[in-house]
């Protein structure tokens, strides 16, 4: 008996929308970040947030002028890192640390958040993307976000006969 090969990896047609999206990423409505992915490849990803007045943190953060939270930019890049990363389905990656967040201009209700990551490494189960997010070509926010991957579980071994 042979040992099959394993399954090849489907390479993704671009871009993905909401159904692929939420195929690929554990988070659910209302934490959903990326509405669309543009486009990827070679460690590097373009997605798509569309910022509404729908969203339920502008009911707080502020009634009388509706800012995006810089926290949630930077859940929106870190789940937009997700795919540029060479994960097995259903492997989650979970956030480790942020470094050297900066925000250039408030992200309102209208705007189109385009979210660009770019892999820097990933050995041994840690990470780093570099990312930015822009509005209408103009950076708004930028951050390295680091990450880990915790190892899948081992699966049983049959028993030998």
């Amino acid at each position: 008996m042979t040992d099959a090969a394993p399954p090849e990896t489907a390479t993704p047609t671009y871009p993905l929308d909401i159904n692929a999206v939420l195929r690929s990423l554990p988070h659910r409505f209302p934490f959903v970040m990326v509405d669309r992915v543009l486009s990827g490849g070679e460690g590097a990803v373009h997605a798509l947030k569309n910022v509404s007045i729908g969203e339920p943190f502008f009911a707080g953060h502020f009634p009388a002028e509706p800012v995006m939270p810089g926290v949630l930019i930077i859940e929106a890049l870190a789940q937009a890192s997700m795919f540029c990363l060479p994960l097995e389905a259903g492997t989650i990656a979970y956030l480790a640390g942020v470094e050297g967040a900066r925000f250039k201009r408030k992200v309102i209700p209208g705007d189109q958040l385009h979210l660009h990551a770019k892999l820097d490494f990933l050995r041994r189960g840690l990470g780093k993307t570099v990312c930015r997010a822009e509005v209408d070509g103009a950076v708004v926010a930028e951050a390295t976000i680091l990450f880990v991957v915790p190892p899948a579980p081992s699966k049983p071994q049959p028993a030998a006969t």
